[in-house]
């Protein structure tokens, strides 16, 4: 075996499943990391959920042979559990074996002076700059080969000749053949506009089926009394108000939009055309699944605070623009037309014919996103929006978390569609800081 991979506590929190992910070679888990995730196995959140899973699957690798001695895993790995070599480590290094991420390292250091290909894996960032004055290799855990900055953006600028902007405008189609691209992805945008000329610019969706380029959705009387300021923005509510796309996902930073976009689509959607029976609108308790009973009051009272930006949107878009004497979001939410609550309680649930948004998606992890985008039932729409810069989980990152997690691995499905806002258009000064601060 090449090399030997020692994992940390938060890497099992993160995957269960982490031990089968480094090919035919040797995977370390010392003992003190079993005792740190035994802490965890009675929470009802992802944490507890993952812990418990661990445990079951090292309880069936048990049933293998003796696991100090190493068992085979099913991917041609070798496991092995490492036990408590404090004695024997205090010669060798100064660090204080008392704490336990030192006695990871410890374990980790204990594998490099045996002559091992040693490499730490963990998703603690002091931990790793402690292996790197310790003399070990260390890594996150994860998808680490692209940057925050080259992941998909669901959308393209393209230099193409006036007179296929012509015809596009005519015939409503192009085909994408015609500007010279192979590699578009299922509903990617296209600015098209002509060389040196950004003025003179037509905007398109890939369609797969037609293997072109088509218009955008017509947006002239505005969708929920919001109109597109930008053109990111028009790419948004295309895939929000187009009943093909089943799952849509929104990045961008604080002000873009994203939230009051989906609410609106959704509403217009819901209310508006009648398409869906209801709207769901949730957001991600953070931590996801803590017991909502430490605030005082009843239900509603305890979801107040974790939901008050939803209820600013709705406050936004029914005090704002709907000042005709129709109903409020209230009068919504009495009828079963719209329901606003955490995701605490969705495993296990079935979703059919609702127009679904999780605000705040970059703080799911991998498996939780999978799990909500599982609920989907038949005619279910799902958005999830977020910001992969703003996450409050410590064991996710820009790269790993379920937002980004989902768009990357679902944007060759012709059910999908992924707008990236960088336009902040919530006031001067909220884009001024944004910037500046």
């Amino acid at each position: 075996m090449d090399k030997t991979f020692v994992l940390d506590t938060n890497v099992i929190l993160f995957d269960p499943q982490a031990i089968n992910k480094f090919g035919k070679n040797k995977v370390v888990v010392p003992l003190i990391v079993i005792e740190e995730v035994d802490r965890f196995k009675k929470d009802q959140n992802e944490n507890g959920r993952n812990a418990r899973h661990f445990s079951r699957i090292i309880d069936d690798l048990r049933m293998k042979g003796h696991l100090v001695d190493g068992v085979d895993l099913d991917n041609g790995g070798k496991l092995y559990l490492t036990v408590d070599t404090k004695a024997t480590l205090r010669e060798k290094t100064t660090i204080d074996l008392n704490v336990n991420d030192n006695i990871i390292l410890g374990a980790a250091l204990s594998c490099k002076e045996a002559g091992e290909n040693t490499l730490l894996v963990t998703k603690d960032i002091n931990l790793r700059l402690k292996a790197d004055v310790m003399g070990i290799p260390a890594e996150d855990y994860g998808q680490r080969d692209v940057s925050a900055d080259e992941l998909y953006k669901g959308q393209r600028t393209v230099e193409v000749e006036e007179e296929l902007i012509n015809f596009f405008e005519t015939e409503k189609f192009l085909p994408l053949r015609d500007i010279g691209i192979e590699d578009a992805q299922p509903n990617e945008y296209f600015i098209m506009h002509l060389p040196g000329n950004d003025r003179r610019r037509a905007l398109g969706r890939y369609d797969q089926k037609k293997e072109g380029i088509v218009p955008l959705i017509n947006l002239r009387e505005g969708v929920w009394g919001v109109y597109p300021k930008n053109v990111e923005q028009q790419f948004a509510f295309d895939s929000l108000m187009n009943d093909d796309i089943q799952l849509v996902t929104l990045v961008g930073k604080a002000g873009t939009g994203k939230t009051l976009m989906a609410i609106a689509a959704g509403l217009e959607k819901t209310v508006g055309e009648e398409k869906y029976s209801r709207l769901l609108v949730s957001r991600p308790i953070q931590p996801m699944g803590r017991d909502l009973g430490y605030l005082p009051g009843d239900v509603n009272e305890k979801l107040g605070p974790w939901m008050q930006p939803i209820f600013d949107n709705m406050d936004f878009l029914f005090g704002q623009y709907r000042t005709d004497g129709s109903a409020s979001y209230e009068d919504l939410i009495n009828h079963g037309l719209l329901h606003i609550e955490p995701l605490t309680y969705i495993r296990g649930r079935s979703i059919p014919g609702q127009y679904l948004i999780v605000d705040e998606a970059q703080n799911l992890s991998p498996h939780e996103v999978k799990t909500i985008i599982t609920r989907a039932g038949e005619g279910t729409k799902i958005v999830l929006t977020g910001d992969p810069f703003q996450i409050d989980s410590p064991y996710l990152d820009e790269v790993n978390n379920g937002l980004v997690y989902a768009l990357e691995n679902m944007k060759t499905e012709a059910i999908v569609g992924h707008t990236v806002l960088t336009q902040g258009e919530r006031s001067p000064l909220s884009e001024a800081a944004s910037h500046l601060l």
